[in-house]
This record gives structure tokens, C-alpha cells and sequence, in this order.
């Protein structure tokens, strides 16, 4: 029986019970992709991200994540969380960390004045139309914005009308595995959303990483600025600060470790 370092952190938030829950563990070399799977299904948080020294020297780490269901091209939480142990809990110390991914490149997580902020690829939206997907959400977004790789972007009016939302969870984890970001202007903050993804076994995000990813872009536009205060409506809710630089995003906020001990694997 091999013991695996494990810490539960509550990313984008500064207290216990707040923000986005993420295991982060710690392994000498990788172990079989099932076996990743299955440790994210036993963790069952949204994801549980996965570290092994990058021997390549391109980054500090190599980081790949899971849901309980299947690995992931991107998350943003639970790379926050990877900064906030290598950073505080004797992995690596400074003030940045890197980690290469399979399919997001090189991601840099850094201290900053919020906390720790992460740099993530800008991922960019068209003007679409989805009727099957609206129809599900139960209240008709004034506007669509599609990405390919399964990220969208739904507009609506108001705060009020994303808070109140009741999506059919099931009609819409059976179009896939989609991100579905419903976003209006914020009444405290710039900006608020809710994140739903139920074909990919998360019915309602916490606080999505990859979604302000999205997000980033499309509200800098509208705002004629770089930089704005990003609310997740969710029931245990976070905030960020997100900033666009170019083709990535920054995306800020705290963390704090609630458990930190072994996975006997």
C-alpha cells in the first residue's frame, strides 16, 4: 500500500466552507489513467487535481485533473488550490509556481494581493444560437455565445434572473459534456454567474476556474476595460478578480487548507 500526500482545499475562499472544494495529491511518477479516474471518483469533488515533477524542465510540475467521472483539459480551482500547497506547504516555496498540462499548455499560479492569482488561456465566444439548450434553462438569455470545445456563454438581464434560475439538470447533462455559464451585471460586483455542467457529473459548479476563463473576455468588452469583481452565485459562492492580459487571464483569489494528510492507495 502506497501512501499519497492529499490536502482538501476550499479554493476562492478565505474561510472553510466557501468557494470551490479541490483535492490536491501529490505522486512520484504517474499511475494509470483508471486509476486517476477512480481516485476522483472516490475523492468525488468537482475535480482532484494531480501532481508529478516535471523531469522536462518546461514547468516546476506536470498537473492533469479529474472529475469523478473522467479527466479534464482545464480547471481553474483546482490549479489555485496546486499553487496554494506547493506555495504554503513545502513543495516548492517562492512566490510562483508553473505546471504543464496535456492541453492548456503552461499554467503559472503566483501570490498576489488577493490571495494567489492564475493564469489561464483566454478562451474566446461567438454570437450563436442553442433553442434545445435555452429551452432547458427555463428563462429565455438575451443573448448566446458559443465556443466549440463545449463552453457557453448565456446572457442575461439581470442578477435576479441567474440567482433565480432552475434549470432541467438532466435535459442538460444529456447534450454533453458543456459548460452552460449564465452571467449578467452584478448588483455588489462587476459581474455574476452560475455554472451548470451536469453531463460532466458537477450539476452545479462552485466556483468555476475555466468558466472566468470565458468569462474574462466577453465581459472586458462589454466594459471597455481589462479588469473587473466577478461574483458565483452558487451555494457556497466566491469571488474573483479577473483581468485580461493579452491571450490570458488572471484570475484571483484566496485559498485555505481544511485537511491535509494521506490517500493509502
Amino acid at each position: 500500500m502506497t501512501q499519497i500526500p492529499y490536502w482538501h482545499v476550499d479554493a476562492f475562499s478565505d474561510r472553510p466552507f466557501g468557494g470551490n472544494q479541490a483535492a490536491v495529491m501529490v505522486f512520484d511518477e504517474w499511475p494509470e489513467d483508471d486509476v486517476l479516474v477512480a481516485i476522483g471518483e472516490e475523492n468525488n469533488f468537482a475535480e482532484t487535481a494531480f501532481l508529478v515533477k516535471d523531469a522536462s524542465g518546461e514547468a516546476d510540475w506536470e498537473l492533469r485533473w479529474c472529475t469523478p467521472t473522467y479527466e479534464i483539459a482545464l480547471c481553474g480551482h483546482a490549479t489555485l488550490a496546486s499553487g496554494h500547497v506547493v506555495l504554503d506547504h513545502g513543495l516548492g516555496g517562492g512566490d510562483s509556481v508553473t505546471f504543464r498540462t496535456r492541453k492548456s499548455g503552461v499554467l503559472e499560479v503566483r501570490r498576489s494581493e488577493a490571495g494567489y492569482e492564475l493564469a489561464l488561456p483566454a478562451i474566446s465566444t461567438d454570437q450563436g444560437e442553442w433553442a434545445e439548450a435555452v429551452a432547458l434553462l427555463g428563462t429565455e438569455p438575451q443573448e448566446v455565445w458559443l465556443n466549440p470545445d463545449g463552453y457557453g456563454i448565456y446572457l442575461f438581464e439581470s442578477e435576479a434572473q441567474v440567482r433565480a434560475l432552475e434549470p432541467d439538470i438532466r435535459g442538460l447533462g444529456a447534450l454533453g459534456n458543456d459548460q452552460f455559464i449564465c452571467t449578467a451585471p452584478g448588483d455588489t460586483t462587476d459581474v455574476v454567474s452560475r455554472v451548470f455542467v451536469p453531463g460532466g457529473g458537477v450539476d452545479e459548479d462552485s466556483v468555476t476556474g475555466s468558466a472566468h476563463a470565458v468569462l474574462t473576455p466577453f465581459w472586458s468588452a462589454r466594459l471597455g476595460r481589462e479588469s473587473f469583481t466577478a461574483h458565483q452565485a452558487s451555494a457556497r459562492g466566491g469571488d474573483l478578480t479577473c483581468r485580461l492580459d493579452g491571450h490570458r487571464v488572471w484570475l484571483g483569489g484566496p485559498c485555505v487548507t481544511v485537511v491535509e494528510g494521506s490517500f493509502y492507495l
